[in-house]
């Protein structure tokens, strides 16, 4: 799934890097994680954290989840070893992943990796044409409740060929993980964003303001900047899922969609949703549930936030006039600045 969202330019951290007061400052660590960038600011009035402690975590993360590392633990399982005791990284990501997967009916569902993989996406980018009989074969092995967390903290699965892929939330995790290691460091207020999710933590204190986030246009040019919207954040995780600048036009209606797979059909089947933002209390939360939202149509997602006002989501749509549209929930209007 992890495909939809690979576009960590459309997120605008927009802060300035003035302190107004001497005892304070932002700390600027940036650097490179997961096939993209991370950027870290923080205030505090003195060096609490360094880039060696931060890629040193996210190594870590990456043993545990990655599945472009076949070092990784989460490899090893994939590749049938049933022995491999996952750490708290993997807990965690299990148990946050189990809850939406059951919250959305099955459509967030991290066993769709066998079918990433198939249709070229995954570690090895071997693309097939698959044949509804090839799709129908693979189905067996999705279902995340077919995977188990043992009490001795192994992985057991119905089905060796399934393969658990975490990367529709693995990285709005990553970002959580960050943020707790910040806050074990006494720091109070700080953004940080790694390929494009985030979490602003606080306050910027220095300018007396909350953390300004801005939205990229999913429909611009790669050489266009365009903001859909500003949003103040304080305290709340962010992710969007989309196919940005990838954004498909039926030749025959005209109508723009874009193509995810969907992990009850296995079909990579068309959606009028463009992108889904979502904000809540952590970045895995949001990520995951942004990522369930461009599996749903307007109508249910609409439907399914009745249900969930803890979330905050702007959704972005073509409607029958190939135009672009939003849908946001009104706390997530309440963020927007005019």
């Amino acid at each position: 799934m992890k495909e939809l969202k690979r576009f960590c330019s459309f997120l605008v951290v927009a802060v300035l890097l003035v302190s107004c007061d001497k005892a304070t400052d932002f700390h600027i660590i940036q650097g490179e994680a997961q096939g993209s960038t991370y950027s870290i600011k923080y205030i505090a009035s003195e060096e609490k954290v360094t880039k060696n402690q931060i890629d040193s975590l996210l190594t870590a993360f990456d043993l545990s989840l990655s599945t472009y590392r076949p070092d990784s633990k989460i490899s090893k399982i994939n590749s049938g070893d049933s022995t491999i005791v996952v750490d708290d990284f993997f807990t965690e990501t299990f148990q946050l992943s189990n809850l939406i997967y059951k919250e959305t009916n099955g459509l967030f569902d991290p066993t769709i990796g066998v079918l990433v993989n198939a249709y070229g996406f995954g570690p090895n980018k071997k693309q097939q044409n698959l044949s509804q009989k090839q799709i129908d074969s693979l189905l067996q092995f999705v279902g995340f409740d077919k995977i188990a967390l043992n009490s001795n903290k192994t992985i057991s699965k119905k089905h060796q060929e399934t393969f658990i892929d975490f990367n529709a939330i693995a990285q709005g995790y990553s970002v959580d993980v960050v943020v707790n290691y910040l806050k074990s460091k006494g720091i109070e207020n700080a953004i940080v964003e790694i390929g494009g999710e985030l979490f602003a933590l606080g306050k910027n204190t220095i300018e007396n303001k909350n953390w300004v986030v801005g939205i990229d246009d999913p429909l611009q040019k790669p050489e266009e900047r365009t903001l859909i919207a500003k949003v103040n954040l304080e305290n709340l995780g962010m992710a969007t899922s989309g196919n940005y600048r990838k954004v498909m036009i039926d030749e025959v209606t005209g109508n723009k969609f874009v193509h995810i797979i969907n992990p009850k059909t296995g079909l990579a089947q068309k959606n009028n949703v463009l992108s889904a933002t979502v904000l809540s209390k952590s970045s895995a939360i949001s990520d995951g549930y942004a990522t369930a939202f461009m599996l749903m149509s307007l109508e249910e997602s609409k439907v399914f936030l009745q249900k969930h006002p803890e979330l905050y989501v702007m959704l972005l749509y073509s409607d029958s006039d190939n135009k672009m549209q939003q849908f946001t929930t009104e706390n997530f209007n309440s963020l927007i600045i005019d």
